[in-house]
């Protein structure tokens, strides 16, 4: 099915009046896009940010809009004629801004798989190889194939913070270890570490579908039962990872998040496991290198890739 994605450009004065409108042809599922509110997001919120463009700071700016999805069909038609009546009777008060209409068709499968067309299989490190779902590749020379299909979820590996997180998999996981892998996103590090050898996985995600999607990757890899894929927030409860202690755990997340971690990370690792973490701008590295020192880690590695940190870390 198609879609007609409908724009309507006002001020902060017009968002209620237009909301009403909509509502009242039956159309509900409102997105706001309020230019103060944008203003406000980026001044007072820049300092629990990792990465911020500063492209998108020099411009600053994001006309306020309320943006309706309604379908591209007869009935859909009839409810946007209906918008556009009473759009016009609003302009009349000559108090809501330009309330200029702007409509796009988008089409629901384009809008799904345009994204795959950019997604190849990559080799990492001398064995691993991350293969998009719908891809086929036959492994050569003892490689060992990494099926993903990421979804709507962070990790195909693509990413600098994963490769780096991937490569240290390579080089660390060993056969029958027990591994947990925190923020799993699309599960791709814990996948790869049964795929590698280990023993089993346990993954955590706040996100209900990265727990579904790492799930389904599981399956797809053929390791299903060797993987628990868990949703929640390890920092609000840490018996989520369960009493016992890991081997491996992996940390793909935020300097903030990892340092948040740390006292967790190491009462989950075993005496001489190993913590593989990124996701760390490099101008956060040496922050996040003091707590993880300050929670009896010791650096073993850090490894950069245009401008994103990896860290190999080892329980003292």
């Amino acid at each position: 099915m198609n879609w007609l994605q409908v724009k309507i450009y006002t001020n902060a004065d017009g968002i209620e009046a237009v909301s009403n409108c909509l509502y009242s042809v039956g159309v509900s599922g409102l997105e706001i896009e309020d230019e103060k509110d944008f203003k406000d997001f980026l001044e007072n919120n820049t300092k629990y940010w990792d990465y911020v463009d500063e492209e998108l700071m020099k411009q600053k700016k994001a006309e306020t809009c309320v943006k309706v999805y309604i379908s591209d069909d007869e009935s859909g038609k009839e409810e946007l004629n209906e918008i556009k009546e009473k759009i016009e009777a609003l302009k009349a008060e000559n108090i809501y801004g330009r309330l200029a209409i702007e409509i796009t068709t988008v089409n629901e499968a384009d809008w799904e798989n345009e994204w795959k067309q950019y997604y190849k299989p990559i080799q990492i490190g001398e064995r691993l190889v991350i293969c998009p779902l719908w891809e086929e590749v036959a492994p050569a020379n003892g490689e060992i194939i990494v099926k993903m299909d990421p979804g709507m979820a962070f990790g195909t590996g693509t990413h600098e913070s994963t490769r780096l997180c991937l490569e240290a998999c390579e080089k660390y996981v060993k056969q029958g270890q027990k591994v947990l892998d925190l923020g799993c996103g699309s599960g791709i590090l814990s996948i790869s570490a049964l795929k590698l050898g280990a023993k089993s996985a346990v993954a955590i995600d706040i996100d209900e579908l990265a727990v579904k999607i790492t799930k389904e990757n599981a399956e797809h890899n053929g390791i299903f039962d060797e993987l628990t894929a868990i949703e929640g927030n390890i920092l609000e409860d840490s018996s989520l990872a369960g009493n016992e202690t890991y081997d491996i755990v992996f940390a793909n997340i935020v300097a903030d998040v990892i340092i948040a971690l740390a006292p967790i990370m190491v009462s989950r690792l075993k005496q001489g496991g190993i913590l593989i973490t990124s996701g760390i701008i490099d101008i956060r590295k040496d922050e996040v290198i003091s707590a993880l020192k300050a929670n009896d880690f010791e650096i073993i590695e850090i490894n950069e890739d245009r401008g994103w940190v990896g860290l190999v870390c080892i329980k003292e």
